[in-house]
């Protein structure tokens, strides 16, 4: 029995605040770790303890072992959990701790160092009689010798980095001709994200689903699978929404797919929590894809249809405990879907978004459940990954949890960043999601991933808006009143008074409005081709119940000083601008040739110098942002004429980084 009674959490965010909840409900003792990006998150005042491991970049915090170490002996912790992402699957690591004494809360760092290659992992995975997806998994790394393989496996391929996931180093070749250019690039992300630009490559498989299965194995040797999960709807290689079961599966086919997973994680001696993923076909055929050596993000989806805490599982495993349950055991109950909370506009090409949260209210409800670690306050961080909740509902069958889940993204409230919630709640209410026939192609064959159509707010809504901005800066200047009567703050001596707001409703032409207040928490809002009267019946908080055009709303909002208003109504979340406070910034800046860095992040490549001429739409720079590579395209035509920043320099958001002489009209 390894015995421990302090875990120090080698994680962040909501995986972390998971952690910790469930191993203080266990009786253990928690110590989290921090960067001075995330000193006042939730999950840093939740543990026992907590220990200040670095800046904010994550070489310099949590992904540095020796300062987890450290953290750890300054505490007396004697186990490490380390979530995922990070250092999750780094052989190294778990193998440090297991040297300076500490239970690692995960596989061994053979299983993880075998399973975190996917070269030599799928090597071993034929030699166990696990199906694999053809393809080239060579010691040679040079162009030709992948040229060679795919005109063996045929095209389309898929160009994969050997170590590493998440979508990146990751390539899809549909011609010859592409593949070299595809190597390069996929070996630059490689290298940089895991350190390592080794490549292997597969056959693609035309429109698979992607599902895996989640496994769990003990020092005695017992495995057992507890079903299977669908991960197929993903952008750029990256899951979006997960569903447990999933909706193809029958019988048949899970006791096939878990044996094979129960095989694959028994020939290497798999102890823990992991996951194998597979890609199925339309004729039920499946391959081996990878195995994901750590806790998986999804996995509240299995833990509402099994009823099972998998986090408590995993404690059990490491203290050398044999599995509480055996494969005959294991029910499957209703259907559980969960989606990706993510800080990014996807109107802008899924741009990672940072921030300060003004406004954080997460939905509740019956079967309704939302893992995060948020507050209201807190600056969303552009050195992290922009997932910054997990959404997750549980029904009696799949179309109850679907329902439940879009209703629970409408009623969740959050103001400051922009974030894919209305994105989500449309692939949810997709006919084709709704009737279960997604596959890894859904989002590119329903969605223009480059641009998703944004949502704009009707007239009325933003009557809406008006009214609570108008009673807002009423407020503000009633609080410095030296006296003010309640019943009078919407009189005046000279009649009634009319404040104007103008919104860009939609990419043309300004929406004005003119309110008015009649008395009695009404107003009358004046536009060019309406007219409504909203009641103000109760506002607390944030929080409205509206009349207007006699119908009852509830909505939320936010009001900040600077003329902008975030407001949920309908079930969407919209931004108001008032135009007529509004500063000239980003827009003015784009249209004149400058060209600023929309996020902090690192400058990776610079595509372009002093004397270059650009036509619009031309990539000028490559910014390494939130774990991701993001090109950054010129706005006009013209000639650079100055380049501010170097290849590896960090730049915050907002820094002019090219400037371009546009060109003359019609030049």
């Amino acid at each position: 029995m390894k015995d421990f009674s302090k875990i120090l959490v080698a994680n962040r965010g909501e995986i972390a605040v998971r952690i910790i909840r469930s191993a203080r409900a266990l009786g253990y003792r928690t110590v989290a770790v921090y960067s001075e990006a995330d000193a006042g998150a939730p999950h840093v005042s939740l543990a026992d303890e907590a220990v200040l491991i670095g800046p904010a970049p994550v070489a310099s915090s949590y992904l540095d072992p020796e300062r987890l170490l450290k953290a750890a002996t300054a505490t007396g912790a004697d186990a490490v959990h380390p979530g995922y992402g990070f250092l999750s699957e780094n052989a190294n690591f778990a193998r440090a701790c297991a040297e300076a004494g500490l239970a690692f809360i995960g596989p061994s760092a053979d299983a993880i160092h075998l399973m975190g290659n996917k070269a030599e992992a799928k090597r071993r995975m034929i030699e166990a009689g696990v199906p694999c997806v053809p393809g080239y998994e060579g010691k040679d790394q040079a162009d030709a010798a992948f040229v060679a393989a795919a005109d063996k496996i045929e095209f389309p391929v898929m160009v994969k980095a050997a170590a590493g996931g998440g979508g990146r180093g990751m390539r899809l070749v549909e011609k010859k001709d592409q593949l070299v250019a595809a190597l390069a690039s996929a070996r630059s992300e490689a290298l940089n994200a895991f350190g390592s630009d080794e490549l292997i490559l597969e056959k693609a498989v035309q429109q698979p689903r992607h599902v895996e299965i989640q496994v769990f194995g003990d020092a005695h040797g017992n495995v057992i699978h507890l079903g299977e999960r669908d991960c197929s709807v993903q952008r750029r290689h990256q899951k979006v929404v997960e569903e447990a079961p999933c909706p193809v599966m029958t019988p048949e086919l899970r006791e096939r797919m878990g044996a094979a997973a129960v095989e694959a994680a028994r020939s290497i001696g798999y102890e823990g929590a992991g996951t194998v993923e597979f890609l199925l076909d339309s004729r039920g055929a499946f391959y081996f894809l990878e195995m994901n050596t750590r806790l998986q993000v999804e996995h509240p989806v299995t833990e509402l249809i099994t009823g099972l805490d998998l986090v408590a599982l995993q404690l059990r495993v490491a203290r050398g405990e044999p599995l509480p349950l055996g494969q005959k055991d294991v029910t499957l109950t209703g259907h559980a879907i969960e989606v990706r909370l993510y800080a990014e506009d996807p109107s802008n090409n899924f741009l990672p978004a940072s921030g300060r949260v003004d406004v954080w209210q997460p939905a509740t409800g019956d079967g309704i459940r939302i893992d995060h670690g948020l507050r209201e306050g807190q600056e969303i961080s552009p050195f992290y990954d922009p997932m910054i909740a997990k959404v997750i509902a549980w029904g009696h069958d799949r179309d109850e949890a679907r329902r439940r889940l879009i209703r629970a993204l409408e009623e969740t409230a959050i103001f400051g960043p922009v974030t894919n919630k209305d994105f989500l709640v449309a692939i949810l209410a997709h006919p084709r999601f709704a009737a279960g026939e997604a596959t890894t192609t859904f989002l590119p064959e329903n969605f223009d991933e480059a641009a998703p159509k944004k949502v704009r707010p009707s007239r009325a809504q933003a009557a809406i808006a008006a009214v609570l901005q108008f009673r807002s800066a009423r407020d503000r200047l009633a609080a410095g009143a030296v006296a003010l009567t309640p019943q009078l703050r919407d009189w005046a001596s000279a009649g009634h008074l009319v404040s104007r707001f103008s919104y860009m409703l939609d990419e043309e032409t300004p929406a004005d409005f003119r309110v008015s207040a009649l008395g009695r928490e009404t107003y009358r809002v004046e536009g060019k081709i309406d007219t409504h009267t909203i009641e103000m019946l109760n506002d607390q908080q944030g929080v409205a119940r509206v009349l207007i055009d006699n119908v009852q709303k509830t909505v939320r909002f936010f009001a900040a000083d600077n003329g902008r208003l975030h407001l949920a109504v309908d079930g969407r979340n919209f931004l108001f601008d008032n135009l007529l406070l509004k500063a000239a910034g980003a827009d003015e800046a784009a249209s004149s040739g400058s060209v600023l860095a929309p996020m902090h992040g690192k400058i990776l490549r610079l595509h372009v110098a002093v004397g270059h001429v650009v036509n619009e739409g031309q990539p000028l720079v490559v910014l390494e942002a939130m774990k991701m590579e993001h090109e950054i395209n010129a706005t006009v035509n013209g000639k650079v004429t100055a380049v501010n920043v170097a290849e590896g320099d960090q730049v915050p958001a907002n820094t002019l980084i090219i400037e371009i002489e546009k060109a003359a009209s019609g030049a």
